[in-house]
């Protein structure tokens, strides 16, 4: 009887440990990288302008 609980148990944890491991394991393959930051031109006013 403890045999099987014992396995029941190992089965368990190991289930956890694969959920866990697949969540966090991949977290920045497969995503393009963000796009460099554009440089704004002109002065304020320019800008300002632009947003009326």
């Amino acid at each position: 009887m403890w045999v099987l609980m014992i396995e029941a148990l190992v089965a368990f944890f190991l289930l956890v440990f694969i959920v866990w491991w697949t969540m966090y394991q991949g977290k920045g393959t497969g995503k393009k990288p963000a796009p460099p930051a554009q440089k704004q031109v002109g002065t304020e006013e320019q800008q300002t302008d632009k947003l009326k």
